[in-house]
């Protein structure tokens, strides 16, 4: 029996258990969610799932030129760089309000 002005644990244990289901149904569709990063207007891309694991480069062959690899290397590293961005947003808009009132370290 529940004392007036305590919490009911079989709530608070519902309550949590329902949290962590929607963690984790949201974990899921962040790995199976992909984003594009891309660097020198499109001439470079890559696809990425929202959980970071890179799945297709894409390299325009105006880009490659064996003089200067250096520049098709930086074009990489952007492409690379905005589709981690995309998916650390994309993460956040998942995970965030699940996560925002827990104060759960590295999650959100």
């Amino acid at each position: 029996m529940v004392q007036p002005g305590q919490p009911d644990m079989q709530m608070i244990l519902q309550q949590a258990q329902k949290m962590q289901e929607q963690l984790m149904a949201a974990q899921a569709e962040l790995a199976a969610a992909e984003v594009t990063g891309q660097a020198g207007n499109g001439l470079v891309q890559v696809t990425m799932t929202a959980a970071q694991e890179v799945r297709a480069v894409r390299i325009d062959p105006k880009v490659v030129d064996p003089d200067d690899v250096e520049t098709l290397q930086d074009l990489l590293v952007g492409a690379l760089q905005d589709a981690a961005q995309a998916a650390a947003q994309l993460q956040q808009d998942k995970m965030g309000p699940l996560t925002g009132g827990l104060g759960l370290p590295g999650i959100g």
